[in-house]
């Protein structure tokens, strides 16, 4: 395997660090680094408001980078292309301003594994308009079904939220095929692209979603910096997210008229070098090649969990399949609290994470109160997996359990 590591200072500065929490936020690479601390070295300024080169350039650097994101996901245009702060407000975004179309006894539908990111906004927009938030359920295996969302969908559905990729179980949910069922009963989907966008290729063109979201923070690029895409059509329907400067066209005492896609979106000084960052990311990625990470994180993560089948007492959340984990192995240890595991697992220097992973109506339906949960990078390697492993074969004997 490649040494991508390499190419990411943190493993330089951590020389002992096994980096197992990829799902919450990726490490940088130095191409990324590089990258923003150039624009703030050279190029700062205020976009998009002055005349001047050192503003000109600015403004270059924020489109140029939101004509990447287009590109990487297959976006027709670049005012389908809003950037925000993380997959969060771009979710928020479309529920505040998608929140003039849903009305009283209209319904939502929501997959229950979603993650609050992609569950709140929906419960709140319900609260606001008198709608029904209801609930698509998947088997134990994290499945869900053509059958089952048929039956979950009414003339009265405005809008299903799924995500392509489960923060939990790691599966990939059949989007294209759910985008087909819901546009022939006149409903929308919004996919939350968090976990599939960094790791494989996403074709918002191709799978037919009405929305996608996604952060920059997981794939590679800074904190701060997410993306909205939405279908033109409808984002020329939906009112401003927020008010103030670069949004507005023309403004009088007594109103104001709003700029075009994307600025409408877009209030106040953006955050010009985030979006350079994603676009360094972006970059960097199509360097490596889906094909390669897409390959490597497959193999990771089979190997990884044909370890995990073979401990006694270590229950895998979700399929009985690694094809079905899309580097992200969720679990359990008998007579182990998560956070005790956790711990544990940071006295060898492994990061892994352990709780509800922002995902409490799925556990609730699965009937258990928190999982530990390992997730995977292309930067990651065999050794990792091997600490990893080790270090899983120790707990219960750490905690005192005789086997």
């Amino acid at each position: 395997m490649s040494d991508y590591k390499a190419d990411f200072p943190v493993f330089a500065a951590y020389k002992d660090l096994v980096y197992l929490d990829s799902a919450a936020t990726t490490q940088k690479p130095r191409q990324v680094l590089e990258a923003v601390e150039k624009y703030y070295r050279e190029e700062n300024a205020n976009p998009l408001r002055g005349l001047y080169e050192l503003s000109v350039k600015a403004t270059d650097a924020y489109e140029n980078a939101r004509e990447s994101v287009r590109s990487f996901i297959g976006a027709a245009s670049t005012r389908e292309i809003i950037f925000t702060r993380n997959a969060s407000e771009s979710l928020n975004l479309i529920s505040y301003c998608f929140g003039d179309l849903v009305r009283e006894g209209d319904e939502i539908l929501a997959a229950v594994s979603e993650h609050h990111s992609n569950f709140l906004p929906w419960q709140q927009l319900a609260k606001r308009t008198g709608a029904k938030l209801k609930f698509l359920e998947c088997d134990k295996q994290g499945e869900y079904t053509a059958d089952a969302l048929n039956a979950a969908l009414s003339p009265n559905t405005k809008l299903f939220a799924i995500a392509q990729v489960s923060n939990v179980f790691g599966r990939v949910n059949p989007i294209k095929e759910f985008a087909d069922i819901c546009h022939k009963n006149g409903t929308l989907i919004v996919c939350d692209g968090a976990q599939s966008v960094p790791h494989m290729p996403v074709d918002v063109h191709e799978l037919g979603v009405d929305f996608l979201a996604f952060s920059g923070h997981k794939m590679l690029a800074p904190m701060g910096v997410g993306v909205l895409y939405g279908r033109e059509e409808l984002l020329e329907k939906m009112p401003p997210f927020l008010y103030g400067g670069e949004m507005i066209e023309y403004v009088t005492r007594d109103g104001a008229t709003y700029a075009e896609l994307p600025h409408k979106f877009e209030a106040g000084t953006v955050n010009v070098g985030g979006a350079v960052g994603l676009h360094a990311a972006i970059d960097y990625i199509n360097s490596v090649g889906f094909e390669n990470i897409v390959r490597r994180e497959s193999a990771l993560t089979a190997l990884a969990y044909e370890y995990m089948k073979q401990i006694p007492h270590v229950n895998i959340i979700g399929a009985d399949s690694a094809a079905e984990h899309h580097g992200i192995i969720t679990f359990t240890v008998d007579g182990v609290h998560p956070h005790d595991i956790a711990a544990i697992f940071d006295s060898e220097n492994v990061a892994i994470r352990a709780g509800h992973h922002c995902a409490q109506p799925l556990h609730q339906h699965l009937g258990v109160q928190s999982t530990v949960r390992m997730s995977l990078a292309f930067y990651n390697d065999e050794q990792d997996i091997e600490r990893f492993i080790t270090t899983l074969k120790s707990i219960r004997g750490r905690m005192g359990y005789g086997g």
